[in-house]
């Protein structure tokens, strides 16, 4: 079992900027690849941004150029650091991390709220 823990939400300005940090519970944080969810009121959860294991990224079209995902195997960590916000990037964001190898091992951290607004 791993535990994924987020931090960094909060209100912000349209324009700003916010990093969102996400610990992980496990020695093997290398073998997972990471991924950051969100979800808004009212919608399903999608995509935001994701890391493979080996560094390999992929975003969602709408945050190419504003969003920047990485990772550090060191301190069992991902990050999503988020800049220009929008009032439509206003949601719960969730951190993801599944195993490279067995897809079962999938697990979710609690969420945090980003706020984008005036």
């Amino acid at each position: 079992q791993v535990q994924l823990v987020e931090s960094g939400g909060g209100l912000v300005q349209p324009g700003g900027s916010l990093r969102l940090s996400c610990a992980a519970s496990t020695i093997f944080f290398s073998t997972y690849d990471m991924a950051w969810y969100r979800q808004a009121p009212g919608k399903q959860r999608e995509l935001v941004a994701a890391i493979t294991r080996g560094a390999i990224t992929n975003y969602k079209d709408s945050v190419k150029g504003r969003f920047t995902i990485s990772r550090d195997n060191a301190k069992n960590t991902v990050y999503l650091q988020m800049n220009s916000l929008k009032p439509e990037d206003t949601a719960v964001y969730y951190c993801n991390a599944r195993h490279y190898a067995d897809t079962r091992r999938d697990y979710w951290g609690q969420g945090t709220q980003v706020t984008v607004s005036t």
